[in-house]
């Protein structure tokens, strides 16, 4: 449950980190995400309604002309305009600007071409200028900018059935939307919205009806009482913007009459002319701008060249009822004039030119196929929603199947907005769900796993350091799969404790009270080790093993060993003290030299210790306690260039099982702590032990005898007077040195 519950907290912080990117990643999404839908799309096939006439340098080679399209005679366009007239052309549009007059001759027949088809859309350019503006007292300043106008001659103009513009920007800008309406212009319609009017006049009967059914006093003020007046009058594009204040005050028109279209009988099986009525109704509904859905590379619209149609050698080309655009089109050449950059340049240069993109946005229009982004809630919801899913299969699942299902979940999702993109024109965001957040969940699901195995490490390193010195822990850890292996030769100092008494205690203890009673004493014990920096290598029952161990046995580690053994002793004195159950006397045994310190064990059971005599002969040592009455004892190598003690010398012991004999010391205090009394009582001992070496039984008996007198009962004292007195009646010989030989632990 903890599990999910962080999961759907990291989804959702995934969701609102891409909603707070998605306003820094429009431009990234237009100049990205849409481009690479267009290349994995590629080229789509254009309407069969619309046509290029390309002004090309190869139509000015062959028909003998300058490359300066503003040389050329304007008889000649008036001959084209009246083929198209004569094959039947729907709508002829010249994304050409005759602002200047040339030939008086040419200029009237070129007029009367225009007129004589009237359908002829021209083109006017839109200059923006900065006016300053200053008031006659000087009060205020300011800018005021003004959009104007630079139609054709009025020669052209009066003859067209309507002038418009269509702005586009330069490189380095992409061209990826156009305009219906010029809302910096006043609302002009631009020049596809003028050729789908021209274009739809032939049924636009059938459109005022279906607007008088929706509402009828709207049907009757749009109306053309006089078609041909209201084209010679150049009036259309008024016209125009006054059909889209109907359609903009009120919203619900064009959705009723959409509905109508669909559910009436009066157009059933006029396909072209519900086609064509759609699109008048959806491009007055729908905002000003639009993307464009290129249909491909440059010259993906029919094109053909101008000097083909002049010759008459366009004899498969068929132009009845076709949308005719006319304009430069150098698309095979990369040095073209009126080319602009967008998602389908080439590297070589060739862009689309301005021509083309008029008459794909006609196109667009036609068919209902521009490019549609999701509105903006939509938008955002979507980001949030694929954020918070990403988010949360990234925390929730394992690593591998995070980072699978991200995959196989971007994958589907690129392969639906392809979908939707290419079949209805739908623009779903890629960028941050799939170049953002997609790789951002894929890291954090990697990150996730990094701290975790992190996490893991730290709760076996502590797992391990009850049992395990750190920096075995860390080899553990670091190399799982050498842990068997794991074992180094050492020198150093083992210390041995036991607990008298601790038999008699666990019977008369619960399992769970003595388990309780024992960790607090272990507690006791164990503090002056870890202090020390000493390991603690084994517990088994009562009894203890620690070790202090390097490369080389210095006298520091020893030293640290005793000062650990008489810590030890003094906190189980105050442990003893202060607890109300049976006391658990201490005995410790420290022994030095070399051993193996490492895994021990076989099949599926090892445990981390020392191996070697050292262990064995410390805790012969911590046995032989028993014997002697005493709480400590080391052996000579263990107290090696040890100064800072008092000790006792115990004599020479061959312990049970040892083949060796081990010079036995008691170790008693530190050297600033001994009492006056602990002195005299190692002199006096150190004179006894001296006769029983020497044999001297009697003397030794009687020196034994006075430390009990002079400092209370003393174990080594009353051990060696009970073996003086057995040696009295059995003489060990002369070759006898003084060793103490155990025949027990």
């Amino acid at each position: 449950m903890e599990r999910l519950l962080r999961a759907l907290f990291f989804g959702i912080a995934t969701g609102l980190l891409g909603l707070c990117l998605t306003p820094l990643f429009f431009s990234l999404e237009e100049n990205i995400g849409l481009e690479y839908l267009f290349s994995i799309r590629g080229k789509r096939y254009a309407p069969r309604d619309v046509i290029i006439i390309s002004i090309d340098k190869n139509s000015a080679k062959k028909l003998n002309l300058p490359n300066d399209l503003e040389k050329w005679p304007r008889s000649l366009h008036a001959g084209l305009v009246d083929i198209l007239t004569q094959k039947g052309a729907a709508l002829i549009a010249f994304d050409v600007l005759f602002d200047e007059p040339r030939s008086p001759v040419d200029d009237n027949l070129f007029a009367d071409s225009i007129k004589n088809a009237n359908n002829v859309l021209l083109f006017e350019s839109l200059d923006k200028e900065t006016v300053p503006l200053t008031s006659e007292q000087g009060a205020y300043s300011g800018q005021l900018h003004a959009v104007t106008r630079n139609p054709p001659i009025p020669l052209f103009a009066k003859s067209a059935v309507a002038v418009a513009s269509f702005v586009l920007p330069k490189v380095p800008v992409k061209v990826s939307q156009y305009w219906t309406f010029q809302t910096n212009a006043g609302g002009l319609p631009t020049l596809p919205m003028v050729a789908l009017q021209v274009y739809a006049l032939e049924f636009y009967d059938e459109f005022t009806h279906l607007l008088k059914k929706i509402d009828p006093a709207q049907g009757e003020k749009i109306r053309f009482h006089n078609q041909t007046a209201l084209i010679n009058d150049n009036a259309l594009c008024k016209h125009i913007r006054a059909i889209r204040d109907i359609f903009q005050k009120d919203p619900s028109i064009a959705n009723k009459m959409l509905a109508e279209l669909r559910n009436s009988n009066l157009l059933s099986g006029e396909v072209k002319k519900k086609q064509v009525i759609k699109a008048l109704i959806k491009n007055y509904q729908d905002p000003p701008s639009h993307f464009i859905n290129f249909y491909g590379p440059p010259g993906s619209i029919p094109t053909i060249s101008y000097s083909k149609v002049i010759a008459a050698n366009q004899k498969k080309v068929i132009f009845k009822d076709k949308a005719v655009f006319v304009g430069v089109s150098e698309y095979l050449r990369p040095e073209q004039e009126d080319g602009f950059y967008t998602v389908f340049s080439q590297a070589s240069g060739v862009d689309i030119s301005g021509v083309e993109i008029a008459a794909t946005a006609f196109a667009n229009m036609l068919e209902d196929m521009h490019i549609k982004p999701l509105n903006l809630l939509y938008h955002l919801s979507f980001i949030f929603l694929g954020g918070m899913l990403l988010g949360f299969l990234s925390f929730y699942f394992s690593t591998f199947a995070a980072v699978i299902s991200i995959i196989l979940l971007s994958t589907l999702y690129l392969f639906f907005a392809q979908y939707q993109f290419n079949n209805f024109g739908n623009w779903y965001p890629l960028v941050i769900p799939l170049f953002f957040l997609s790789p951002v969940t894929i890291f954090s699901a990697f990150i996730r796993k990094y701290l975790e195995a992190h996490r893991e490490r730290k709760n076996i390193k502590k797992a391990f350091g009850y049992y395990l010195p750190s920096r075995i822990v860390d080899q553990l850890v670091a190399n799982k799969s050498e842990i068997i292996k794991t074992g180094e030769m050492v020198s150093g100092i083992c210390l041995c404790t036991d607990a008298g008494q601790y038999t008699t205690l666990s019977e008369s203890m619960k399992p769970d009270e003595l388990g309780s009673y024992m960790n607090e004493y272990y507690e006791t014990i164990f503090e002056p080790v870890v202090k020390s920096g000493g390991l603690i290598s084994n517990i088994v029952g009562d009894a203890m093993l620690s070790i202090w161990a390097d490369t080389d046995l210095e006298p520091a580690l020893m030293n640290r060993a005793c000062h650990t053994a008489l810590d030890i002793v003094r906190n189980v004195n105050r442990f003893n003290n202060e607890s109300t159950r049976l006391k658990l006397p201490i005995r410790i045994g420290l022994h030095s030299g070399q051993m193996m310190l490492g895994n021990i064990g076989a099949i599926d059971h090892y445990e981390y210790r020392p191996v070697g005599d050292v262990i064995n002969s410390a805790s012969r040592l911590e046995g032989l306690n028993k014997y002697m009455g005493t709480e400590i004892l080391a052996s000579a190598e263990s107290l090696y260039q040890v100064d800072d003690f008092l000790v006792r010398n115990l004599g020479e012991f061959l312990v049970v099982g040892k083949s060796k004999p081990i010079m036995v010391y008691e170790l008693i205090c530190r050297k600033g702590d001994a009492s006056k009394q602990q002195k005299e009582l190692c002199t006096i001992f150190d004179e006894a032990l001296n006769f029983y070496r020497n044999q001297s039984w009697n003397q030794a008996i009687a020196q034994f005898h006075n430390t009990a007198k002079i400092f209370g009962e003393d174990g080594p004292s009353r051990f060696y007077r009970i073996l003086c007195e057995k040696y009295k009646k059995n003489s060990p010989g002369e070759t006898w040195t003084g060793l103490v030989c155990l025949n027990s632990k």
